[in-house]
């Protein structure tokens, strides 16, 4: 029972559900549902498709997260981000027609599904660490600027080409803005005007929903069709009927590399809210494999259903755990208003102007663009800044697939940058004491001209080793032929691979040959370990290894000159384990 509810994590709430939840759960099933409605059908605008599988994408994959999510609170769906991605990615493609182009979307969820769930089932969670918050920063910022930007035909009620590169989109909206649409436009503000502000009014007030029925009065009220305002027009009633992707292996790998994109950073950007909003409720646990598989099963639901690719969204998210949802029994009140809405209610969108869907979208992703960590990290880390403003400028200009390629290369290489270069101290003692610190850190030390004392911080392996060797030999260098004796600090060595015992040993023989001591202090037990497993103990003599500083250079000084010393206590030092 216990491995079912690990793979079924809906087990484990829903027998054990609590009265005093359902209103809470009631509440924000109806709040997020209502959400729900206008941002499906402008994020499937978004995405290229019909704005009806915006709607189809919100009712069998939520249900299917809400059986194997183990996030209480997350609202699963269509974002901007993933529809943008969907829309970059099927372009590629050149559909010839909306059936085609319907299939590629349905095929890119079903990749999506069997991607994460894949890496749900092999334990690859942990992979999304290798996005840093710098580049996902960056990236998300300029994403967001380009999904308004795209947005701009329908608010201005313009022809613009579809693109994601910036400066294409800069210079089409210049060439096409003569023909700007006022009436469409008005709308599409006012409707920016009463999701943003309308909230000051009451938080609880569904500001999309109202926007949404500002547009359709409007429009249907004074006729504003006859005057160029493009509405959605006929929407199909009913639930999504069953649908199949192409297991095409041509199509499949021309969307695989999107595919992989938007399932790092659908989990990413799930998982990232999912993880703040469980740290306020601490009543259950989030498990970053479980959620891959609940958002493959999502991805697949969308696939099969005529949806298209979802993920869990921060504004529908922070809204569902506002408006007081404690279980994924509020997702499912919310599918099954958007069920109501697909039966009975689709009459009613015809018309609802398409610069008002635009609305939605760019008051969603406006709050998106973060001016506040550039400006922290310039101060604080010029790196990781340099590696945001690369992301950033490379989504922007070269596109939302290179961009967010470019950002992960930029990440794993920050990581391999930095295990190649690991903290290195030179010691010398604090005087009248038996410390020993970092002498570019304190002052006053008192440092011998015949010892080099060597402290290395993180594991010693293939990676890093020539770094560290390196830094050694300048130290060398500087002490000359007065050097007689080194102490390897290996207290904050956590691991030694082959390359860096070979090394090390080759270090220690070299030093040997030119008569000076060697020894090696502070040693873990897994390390000491390794240097038994590799004879290095052997080599350098059970004596010359030590349980701390202090204890090696009292050696070493007492061998140097000639005195007496209790040789019985030191090999009792160098033998605990």
């Amino acid at each position: 029972m216990h491995l079912l509810k690990k793979y079924l994590p809906i087990l484990d709430w829903l027998p054990n559900y609590k009265k005093k939840n359902l209103q809470g759960d009631m509440s924000a099933g109806i709040t997020v549902g209502i959400m729900l409605i206008p941002q499906g059908m402008a994020y499937a605008m978004l995405a290229g498709m019909n704005p009806i599988h915006g709607l189809y994408a919100v009712t069998i994959p939520i249900l299917l997260y809400a059986i194997f999510g183990t996030s209480r609170q997350l609202a699963v769906g269509p974002v901007a981000m993933v529809s943008l991605l969907t829309a970059a990615g099927i372009g590629a493609l050149s559909p010839s027609s909306p059936e085609q182009y319907l299939l590629y979307a349905l095929t890119l969820a079903f990749l999506i599904g069997l991607i994460q769930f894949g890496m749900g089932i092999l334990r690859f969670g942990f992979f999304v660490n290798f996005l840093s918050h710098p580049v996902i920063n960056g990236f998300t910022s300029a994403a967001a600027i380009i999904i308004g930007l795209s947005q701009i035909k329908h608010l201005f009620g313009i022809e613009l080409p579809r693109s994601e590169y910036v400066q294409d989109i800069m210079v089409s909206i210049f060439h096409n803005i003569g023909t700007l649409n006022w009436t469409a436009f008005a709308i599409g503000i006012g409707g920016i005007i009463i999701i943003k502000f309308g909230k000051k009014i009451h938080k609880s007030l569904p500001t999309p929903l109202l926007a949404v029925v500002f547009g359709i009065l409007l429009v249907w009220g004074f006729g504003l069709t006859a005057n160029g305002v493009a509405v959605l027009g006929e929407v199909p009633s009913g639930l999504p009927g069953v649908s199949t992707p192409s297991f095409s292996m041509e199509t499949w790998s021309i969307l695989l590399p999107i595919a992989i994109t938007i399932s790092l950073v659908g989990f990413a950007e799930s998982f990232a809210v999912a993880k703040v909003i469980q740290g306020k409720h601490k009543d259950y646990k989030l498990d970053a494999n479980q959620e891959l598989i609940g958002l493959g099963m999502a991805n697949f639901g969308a696939a099969f259903f005529m949806g298209l690719p979802v993920t869990g969204g921060f504004s529908r998210t922070a809204v569902n755990d506002q408006s007081g949802a404690k279980t994924a029994l509020a997702s499912i009140i919310s599918v099954v208003l958007i069920v109501i809405t697909l039966l009975f209610l689709t009459e009613l969108f015809f018309y609802l102007p398409k610069s008002i869907l635009a609305a939605v979208v760019i008051v969603a992703v406006s709050g998106l663009i973060d001016f506040k960590t550039p400006k922290t990290l310039w101060k604080a880390d010029k790196t990781d800044f340099l590696l945001l403003i690369i992301t950033f400028i490379s989504t922007l200009t070269l596109g939302i697939v290179v961009g967010i390629l470019i950002g992960m290369a930029l990440s794993l290489g920050a990581v391999l940058y930095k295990a190649s270069r690991p903290h290195i101290a030179k010691l010398a003692q604090v005087p009248n004491t038996n410390i020993y610190r970092n002498t570019s850190r304190f002052k006053d030390l008192v440092e011998g001209k015949d010892e080099l004392f060597v402290r290395i911080d993180g594991q010693i392996y293939f990676a890093n080793i020539s770094f560290i060797q390196k830094r050694i030999e300048v130290w060398e260098k500087e002490k000359g032929a007065a050097l007689s004796k080194v102490v390897l600090n290996f207290e904050s060595v956590i691991s030694i691979d082959s390359s860096g015992a070979h090394e090390i040993e080759e270090w220690i023989h070299n030093w040997q040959q030119k008569g000076i001591q060697v020894a090696i202090a502070g040693a873990r037990g897994p390390v000491r370990d390794i240097l038994k497993k590799w004879n290095m103990i052997e080599k350098i003599g059970k004596e010359y290894i030590f349980i701390n500083m202090n204890d090696a250079v009292q050696y070493l000084n007492k061998v140097e000159n000639n005195q007496n010393f209790d040789r019985e206590k030191y090999a009792l030092q160098s033998n605990v384990n």
